[in-house]
């Protein structure tokens, strides 16, 4: 183990009270915006009080939803109307104000409410307020941001603190940016692994530990899995930004799936009074995660790995193998039969979690059919799963994007070359089945994904930033377009017949729609499919599961993995009928 860094830092909160909350200041009005829970900032606001200081501490995070949710009461005072004019701003997406407002079409009941872009350029929002007896409220409210520059040399529009101190009269005495304890933690942090000494060679480390404690708590919203969590934005932020940072440090370009640093481990702690970080080069983890086994068809938590491999021992059919960068086994089954052979594959992103469990129930399934014909890997990257049912113990609603590649940090797809590890197990299972479908469950945040330290959007994410439904990706080779096509028709058929999922596509599409435009979907039978030629694959159809499903539980998993089982099912239906009518 190599510590690479540790500090702690005082924290903005504290800081304001020390130095504001004083004579001097009685009968001064305080605005502040900091990245920190509604309670520090209450309890900050009582502080201010007992000096006869008017405060108001506001969050830098999301400032126009924090306006909905602590300065209009929506429930006590009804309204018939809301319009937002948000601003733009030529350093950040065009809808990017739009999007921070989100879930907000979610929270206001009955009341009609409509987005607007407007013409400013200063991060003010124009709230129009209609009530029931056609009364109308103007508000203006304010969301600070920053341009700059970050590790990687790109410039963003950022999310920042801010400070505005007025006197008893208005008059205004300061009003300025302020770095915040939030923004200086991560910015000393990456700035201190970018100047550490890793030498030339991947992978980098073996895991890189960034452990964080973080006061204050995560703030759940009136809709779906929605929440307030800087933790979990801190987390993403770090992550994604050491990518980058060693994307450019091998040479490659950003987002590059191929770079192999290393395993790069954000542990985001919360409940604390204290604001620290430590960052340490470490052995590669080889722990597994116990837990009860449950019933396959009803689980409402993901599996663990040792019921993953059990169930996976159920089912009838060949052995086959491949080896993970820190020795775990990855395990697959070749059940031969007379139908067209098909490949089944899960967990290439463990932090998507219903694929294993959806994998398992389909092959299950299928098993017990005369002339079955596939194989089934449903755990392709076991090193991530196990740092996943690691990071859920302390914070099981995060998305933990951490746990989306293998431990050598890339995203086994893309990987080339002879020491192909984890990718071994699909150049196998094709080899021995010669499969030309490969279905690959996957899944994406079941809430909103953000990074408000590198201009809010996630770098070469963006469409994944909201959740939109269970949605279909369909690559193929050139000359598979019709059976393509067919084939998405067939699925998405069938899929419309599961009780109550294209009302869950509904509701989730209809809200994306208000935040952030257009989904960019052909919309299939009632699902957002996106069809395309790609010759990247060796198999000539690959078809790509997207549900919902990072950080759901209990009866929403169980809808998750049975959407997931129910795809695989009609997806090999589909393909035996139509290669059977190709002859």
């Amino acid at each position: 183990m190599t510590r690479i860094f540790a500090t702690t830092l005082p924290r903005t909160i504290d800081t304001l009270i020390r130095d504001f909350a004083t004579p001097a200041h009685k009968g001064q009005v305080i605005e502040a915006w900091l990245f920190d829970d509604a309670p520090s900032r209450r309890a900050a606001e009582a502080a201010f009080a007992k000096h006869g200081i008017t405060a108001t501490i506001r969050s830098s995070y999301k400032p126009l939803l924090h306006f909905f949710l602590e300065e209009i009461d929506l429930a006590a005072q009804p309204y018939s109307d809301i319009r937002v004019t948000y601003p733009r701003h030529e350093a950040a997406n065009d809808n990017r104000f739009l999007l921070e407002t989100y879930p907000l079409g979610a929270l206001v009941g009955d009341a009609r409410i409509s987005f607007h872009a407007g013409p400013r350029t200063d991060g003010i929002y124009e709230v129009v307020l209609t009530d029931r007896n056609g009364a109308t409220t103007s508000h203006e409210v304010f969301a600070p941001n920053r341009v700059h520059r970050d590790t990687v040399n790109e410039t963003h529009l950022s999310p920042t603190g801010w400070l505005r101190i007025s006197d008893a009269d208005g008059t205004v005495i300061g009003d300025a940016q302020l770095d915040t304890d939030y923004e200086t933690l991560f910015h000393q942090t990456m700035a201190a692994i970018a100047a550490h000494d890793w030498g030339n060679q991947e992978p980098y480390f073996n895991e890189l530990n960034i452990t964080v404690e973080l006061p204050g708590q995560d703030h759940p919203i009136a809709h779906g899995h929605e929440a307030i969590s800087l933790h979990e934005a801190l987390h993403e932020d770090f992550y994604f930004s050491l990518l980058e940072l060693f994307q450019v440090k091998s040479g490659r370009p950003l987002g590059d799936r191929g770079l192999q640093p290393g395993q790069i481990v954000p542990e985001i702690k919360a409940g604390t009074d204290k604001l620290t970080v430590t960052v340490e080069s470490r052995a590669l983890s080889t722990t597994e995660i116990t837990g009860p086994a449950q019933d396959l068809d009803t689980a409402n938590n993901p599996l663990t790995s040792a019921q993953i491999a059990d169930e996976l021992g159920k089912i009838d059919g060949d052995v086959f193998t491949a080896q993970s960068r820190s020795g775990r086994t990855i395990n697959a089954r070749y059940h031969s039969g007379t139908d067209i052979p098909v490949m089944i594959s899960g967990g290439q992103h463990p932090n998507e979690i219903t694929g294993p469990s959806g994998a398992l129930r389909a092959a299950k399934a299928l098993a017990k059919r005369d002339g079955a014909h596939f194989t089934i890997s449903p755990l392709e990257n076991p090193d991530g799963y196990a740092l996943h049912q690691r990071l859920i113990i302390d914070n099981p609603c995060h998305m933990h994007h951490a746990a989306r590649y293998t431990a050598l940090g890339d995203d086994l797809e893309y990987r080339t070359g002879a020491n192909l590890l984890e990718k071994e197990i699909r150049k196998k299972a094709q080899d021995i089945s010669k499969a030309q479908l490969h279905v690959n469950l996957h899944g994406y945040p079941s809430h909103e994904w953000t990074r408000p330290l590198s201009g809010y959007v996630p770098r070469g994410f963006d469409m994944w930033t909201l959740p939109k439904g269970f949605f279909l990706i369909m690559r193929h080779h050139d000359d598979w377009t019709d059976h393509a096509n067919a084939f998405i028709d067939l699925v998405t058929k069938h899929l419309a017949t599961i009780p109550g999922l294209l009302d869950f596509n509904n509701a989730q599409i209809e809200l994306y729609c208000t935040h952030a435009g257009d989904t960019g979907f052909d919309i299939i039978n009632g699902f957002p499919c996106m069809i395309s030629i790609d010759d990247r694959h060796d198999v000539p159809l690959t078809l790509i599961t997207e549900y919902p499903d990072e950080t759901i539980y209990g009866a929403e998993f169980i809808a998750g993995h049975t959407a997931q089982m129910e795809t695989v099912i009609a997806a090999y239906d589909a393909h035996q009928k139509l290669m059977a009518q190709k002859g």
